[in-house]
């Protein structure tokens, strides 16, 4: 299980990346971190949700309410241009941190 700490510090570019490939309601997203980490990362909504607020604030994601087929309307998020653009940045930076790490560690992960 990866540390909160971590898990919150990834929380920005993850929500990024899964609304680059189309748009996403909470519990949606929550469930697609879980099966990409293959269970390594578990949110819950009270970690998500504020998540979302701020990135909606920062006008990097939008909101807006659909209906879906049983009749219920669902919340559902988008991201935005200068969202599209905010996930270059912090794919770049992530990928420095894991080159760092990967030159540090060698070829093989360094457990001791």
């Amino acid at each position: 299980m990866i540390p909160k700490e971590l898990a919150a510090a990834s929380s920005r570019p993850l929500v990024l990346a899964i609304l680059a490939k189309g748009d996403d309601y909470g519990y949606s997203i929550i469930q697609r971190v879980k099966e990409a980490s293959g269970g390594q990362i578990e949110w819950s909504e009270g970690m998500l949700y504020p998540v979302l607020h701020r990135l909606e604030k920062e006008e990097l994601i939008r909101s807006f309410w659909k209906q879906t087929d049983n009749g219920r309307r669902r919340k559902y998020y988008r991201l935005s241009a200068s969202g599209k653009r905010s996930l270059t940045v912090h794919r770049d930076q992530w990928n420095s941190v894991h080159k760092t790490l990967s030159q540090l560690w060698g070829t093989e992960p360094c457990f001791s």
